[in-house]
C-alpha cells in the first residue's frame, strides 16, 4: 500500500493542538474550569468582519466567513474575565503556560527562540470575541522518530483556545466562554509524512511526549489534529479538527483518494472541453411543481438559480469519498454560503422534481445532453450568493484540486470549511510586551514509556499494569501517594483497574477528586480500611462527593473490624460448611475464603481473615 502513496506523491504534515493544564487562562486570572452552559448569568451579542492588515491585504479565508451575516452569541459565567469578553486588554502572558511550552519544546529537541512576540491571526467565525485569537511563536526546529523515518518539527506555538461552540442557531451561532484563553501549544511538522500509517505514528508520538509533561489536559476535545495531505497531481489542503488518533490514518487515506478522483475528473473534464456558464434564474421552470423544497422557496417569495456545467453530465455524481460525490462538494460551497444545498441532474428526476421540468430546466439554461444543471432554491440573496459558490467550485473542479481548508467528518471523511488561510491574517500584537523565555533551568521530563519500566522495575508492578499507570492521566497522584507509603500496586490497580470497573458500571468515577482517592487508599496504609473494601469506599464518594473518605467508610458500614469479630464470622463460616470441611480438609479453604471474605463484607484484611480460616480449618480437618 505504502508503494501507491509513493507513486502518488502523498506528502502530508501535522498540527497538534493541545490544551494546557494550568490553573488560570493565558492572559488573564480566569481559572480554566469547564462550565455547564446552564450556569451562565449572562450573554452578549456580537458581530465580526474582517480588517486589512499592515499591508492593507485581507485574509481570503476572513473575507468568505464574512460573506454571511451572522450574529455570534457568547454565554459569560462569574469565572468570565473582561479580556475574554474583549472589554480590556490582557495581561501578561501566563509563567507556567510558558513554562510548560518550553518544556515541551525540550522534549521535541526544537530551539526556543530569544525573544516571544505575541501576534493577533485573524478568526471572524465567532470562536473569539475580539475576532482574533492571540498566538506567539515559542521554538523551531526539533524531530521525532517513526518506523518510516523521521518526521521533523517545524514550529511550536503557544496561544488562546478557541471558545466552544453551544448551538447553531437561524440568525449565527451560540458560544460558551468558559474555554476561551485557556492556554494551548500548536505543534506543527514538516511536510515530512509519507503514508497515512506514519501520519497517525507521528500523531502518536507527539501526543506521548505531551502526556510525559504532566501539564496537559486529558479528555475528549482537549487535543486535536489538523492534517495537510496534497498528492502530486493534486494540491495542499488542510483537514481541521480530526479529534481521535485513531482517525489519522483513515483521514489522510481519504484525503489521497479524493484527490485522487478529482484529478480524474479533470482530466475527464478537459477532454470535454469542459466550461461553467453564467448563473440565471429559473423560477418559472418550477412555478407548478410538486417539489417540497423548491416550491417552499418560491412561496416564501424565494426563487431558484441554475447554472450550466458544459461536458459535467455524469461527472458531478461521481463519487470522492464513501456517500459523498462532487455534487456534495459544491453543495458544501453552497450551504456555505446559507443555502439548505443543491438539486443537479445527476441525480434527477427525483425529490419531487419530474422529467418534464428536468427537460425544461436543460432548455433555460441552453443545456446540452453531456451538460449537467446545478440549481438552488432559496431566498434570492441566497440562492444568487450560492449559486455563483457553486459556479466558483465547479471552475475550480476543471482546474484538478483546489487548495482549501475542510473539517473532517465522524465517518472519516472530510466536507469543505473554507479557503486556506494566508498571511495576511497575522499581526503583532501591540498590548502584551515581548517575553524572554527563562531556559536556563529547564527540566526535561521523564517519557511515559521510560516510566513504565521504571514501574515495573521499581515497585515490581506487572508491565501491563506499569503501563497503564504510565499512561494513564493519574500518574502524578500514584507517584504522590506511593511516596506516603501506599502499596504500590494497591495504588495502581485502585486507580486503574478498580475505577475502569466502577466506570463500566455506571459510577460517576469522574466525580472523584484526587483528595478523594489518596484519603481513601491512605485509609487503607493506615490499617483503618480493609484493601477489600476500596471499592465500596469509592462507590460512596462518586455518588456524594460532599463526603470525606472517613464518613463514606462509616456510610458503606465498613468501619474496622478486630479479629474477634472476624473470628466469629469465620467460624459461622466453617461450621455451616462442616461436612465440606472434614471431607477435603483444606482442599476447602479456596471456597470458604471467598464465603468468609463476603460475610465481612469488605470490613476485614484478606490477610486477617485467611489467617483465621486456616487456623479454624485446621481444628476440624
Amino acid at each position: 500500500m505504502t508503494d501507491r502513496y509513493d507513486d502518488l506523491g502523498l506528502v502530508a504534515g501535522l498540527e497538534i493542538h493541545q490544551q494546557l493544564d494550568t490553573a488560570t487562562k493565558l492572559f488573564c486570572e480566569s481559572p480554566t474550569e469547564l462550565r455547564d452552559p446552564e450556569e451562565a448569568d449572562r450573554r452578549f451579542t456580537r458581530y465580526l468582519h474582517p480588517t486589512r492588515s499592515e499591508l492593507g491585504e485581507i485574509d481570503e479565508a476572513a473575507l468568505e466567513e464574512s460573506r454571511v451575516d451572522r450574529e455570534f452569541e457568547y454565554l459569560a459565567y462569574d469565572t468570565t474575565c473582561l479580556v475574554e469578553e474583549d472589554d480590556e486588554p490582557p495581561s501578561r502572558v501566563d509563567e507556567e503556560a510558558l513554562d510548560v511550552a518550553v518544556q515541551i519544546a525540550a522534549l521535541l529537541d526544537a530551539a526556543v527562540v530569544d525573544e516571544i512576540q505575541v501576534m493577533r491571526k485573524i478568526v471572524i467565525d465567532g470562536s473569539n470575541t475580539s475576532g482574533f485569537q492571540r498566538s506567539m511563536l515559542v521554538a523551531r526546529g526539533g524531530e521525532i522518530e517513526t518506523s518510516e523515518g523521521p518526521v521533523s518539527i517545524e514550529d511550536l506555538m503557544l496561544e488562546e483556545e478557541s471558545a466552544k461552540k453551544v448551538e447553531e442557531t437561524e440568525d449565527g451561532v451560540v458560544y460558551s466562554l468558559d474555554r476561551l484563553g485557556i492556554p494551548l501549544v500548536e505543534i506543527g511538522t514538516g511536510p515530512d509524512i509519507r503514508s497515512p500509517a506514519q501520519a497517525r505514528e507521528a500523531a502518536e508520538r507527539i501526543g506521548t511526549l505531551l502526556r510525559s509533561t504532566g501539564s496537559v489536559r486529558r479528555g475528549l476535545g482537549t487535543i486535536r489534529q489538523d492534517v495537510n495531505v496534497s498528492i502530486e497531481e493534486g494540491a495542499r489542503v488542510e483537514i481541521k479538527g480530526v479529534q481521535a488518533l485513531d482517525q489519522i490514518d483513515e483521514i489522510v487515506a481519504g484525503e489521497v483518494d479524493r484527490q485522487e478522483a478529482l484529478v480524474e475528473i479533470a482530466a475527464e473534464l478537459a477532454e470535454r472541453d469542459a466550461s461553467v456558464g453564467e448563473p440565471v434564474e429559473v423560477s418559472d421552470v418550477f412555478a407548478d411543481t410538486d417539489s417540497g423544497v423548491i416550491g417552499g422557496a418560491l412561496a416564501d417569495d424565494g426563487e431558484v438559480r441554475a447554472v450550466r456545467l458544459a461536458g459535467f453530465d455524469g461527472l458531478v455524481g461521481r463519487e470522492l469519498q464513501p456517500d459523498r460525490r462532487l455534487g456534495t462538494e459544491l453543495s458544501d460551497h453552497a450551504k456555505r454560503n446559507g443555502a439548505g444545498g443543491v438539486f443537479h441532474t445527476d441525480e434527477l428526476p427525483a425529490y419531487g422534481v419530474t422529467e418534464s421540468e428536468v427537460a425544461a430546466l436543460r432548455e433555460a439554461v441552453d443545456a446540452d445532453a453531456d451538460d449537467a444543471v446545478v440549481l438552488v432554491a432559496d431566498e434570492p440573496s441566497v440562492a444568487r450568493n450560492a449559486i455563483e459558490a457553486v459556479s466558483e467550485r465547479a471552475e475550480a473542479a476543471i482546474e484538478g484540486v483546489p487548495e482549501e481548508t475542510r473539517g473532517a467528518n465522524d465517518d472519516g471523511t472530510t466536507q469543505y470549511l473554507r479557503p486556506l488561510p494566508g498571511a495576511a491574517r497575522l499581526y503583532p500584537e501591540t498590548d502584551v510586551p515581548p517575553v524572554e523565555p527563562d531556559t536556563e533551568d529547564v527540566s526535561v521530563p521523564e517519557l511515559l514509556d521510560e516510566k513504565a519500566a521504571r514501574y515495573a522495575d521499581e515497585y515490581g508492578l506487572d508491565e501491563g499494569l506499569a503501563e497503564q499507570v504510565a499512561f494513564g492521566r493519574r500518574w502524578p497522584l500514584f507517584e504522590s501517594v506511593v511516596a506516603d507509603g501506599v502499596d504500590p500496586t494497591l495504588a495502581a490497580t485502585t486507580l486503574e483497574s478498580t475505577l475502569t470497573e466502577l466506570r463500566r458500571d455506571d459510577v460517576p468515577v469522574a466525580d472523584l477528586s484526587d483528595e478523594a482517592l489518596r484519603g481513601t487508599l491512605e485509609l487503607v496504609a493506615a490499617d483503618d480500611l480493609a484493601s477489600e473494601g476500596v471499592e465500596q469506599v469509592l462507590t460512596v464518594l462518586a455518588e456524594q462527593p460532599s463526603l470525606s473518605p472517613e464518613e463514606a467508610v462509616e456510610e458503606a458500614g465498613l468501619s474496622g473490624v478486630g479479629e474477634a469479630e472476624v473470628r466469629e464470622a469465620v467460624v459461622e463460616v466453617v461450621e455451616r460448611n462442616e461436612a465440606q470441611v472434614a471431607e477435603e480438609g483444606m482442599g476447602a479453604f479456596s471456597g470458604l475464603m471467598g464465603e468468609a471474605m463476603g460475610a465481612l463484607r469488605g470490613k476485614a484484611d484478606g490477610d486477617l481473615v485467611s489467617d483465621v480460616l486456616r487456623e479454624e480449618i485446621q481444628k476440624r480437618a
